[in-house]
Order: C-alpha cells, then sequence, then structure tokens
C-alpha cells in the first residue's frame, strides 16, 4: 500500500485521443500501473497511476492535454470474495469517504491493484495500516 500520483488527464471524445496518449506514454518508456476512463459529451477524462508521473506529465502537457495530479492510494490486495468488502469497511468505520476508486483482477491471479481516492489520505492510510498491523500473523510452515 503507498500513496501516489495519479493524473488526470482531459481528452477531447473522439477517436485516436486515448491512443496518443498510450503511444506517448509507450514511447517515453513510462509504464502505466492502473487506468480508468470515463466520458461525457464532448470529453473523457482518463485517470492513470504511472511508473513516473512528473514526466509523464510534462510529456502531456507537451502534447496539448490538460493534465491534473492527485494524492491516490495504491492498494495490492487479495483476489478473493470479500476483500475489497474489508478495505471499504475498514475506512467506513474510520469516517473515510471514498470519493472514486477502480480495481482490476484476473481469475487467473492471486492478487488484484484497487486504487483509491478518499477524502482524507492521512485518515486512510491510518486506518488501513492499523487493520493491517492488527491483522493475525500467518504460521510459518
Amino acid at each position: 500500500m503507498q500513496v501516489t500520483t495519479q493524473l488526470a488527464v482531459f481528452l477531447a471524445n473522439k477517436p485516436g485521443t486515448f491512443a496518443a496518449v498510450c503511444e506517448a506514454l509507450a514511447k517515453a518508456k513510462i509504464n502505466i500501473y492502473a487506468i480508468a476512463t470515463s466520458d461525457s459529451v464532448d470529453h473523457s477524462v482518463v485517470r492513470m497511476v504511472v511508473a513516473d508521473p512528473v514526466k509523464a506529465e510534462r510529456m502531456l502537457e507537451e502534447i496539448g492535454a490538460l493534465v491534473i495530479k492527485t494524492e491516490v492510494i495504491m492498494i495490492e490486495g487479495s483476489n478473493k470474495p470479500g476483500s475489497l468488502a474489508q478495505i471499504m469497511r475498514t475506512l467506513a468505520e474510520a469516517g473515510v469517504n471514498i470519493e472514486y476508486a477502480y480495481c482490476a483482477t484476473s481469475p487467473m491471479v492471486t492478487r488484484g491493484m484497487l486504487i483509491i481516492r478518499p477524502d482524507n489520505v492521512a485518515r486512510a492510510l491510518k486506518a488501513l495500516n492499523l487493520k493491517s498491523s492488527s491483522a493475525p500473523a500467518k504460521a510459518k510452515k
């Protein structure tokens, strides 16, 4: 679990704009860890967590994209029923509101990645760290 920078990139909602962003990042050798899009009539917002947000922001602005930086929490978790519910319950009990979240996993893997934008990053980290430190230790084999 770590606090990281998310880039929100505002794009015209037309063919090729999303491809141009992905191609620019690939050309700059910047890996995309997580990505989500939302659209409206005339534009879309691409939220992404990347390996080098400073370089990515500079490069995206050079191609004319509007970029907004936001602090988010990146959480790697178990790919099993109830994992997300447990995280959300822990945050709710700490009074943390989730403004948005996105995640991905696959049936073939045991771990997944969750990106959350809490209303209070420090409180969310404290709640999640307390929960993980109070979890019972696994027995050694």
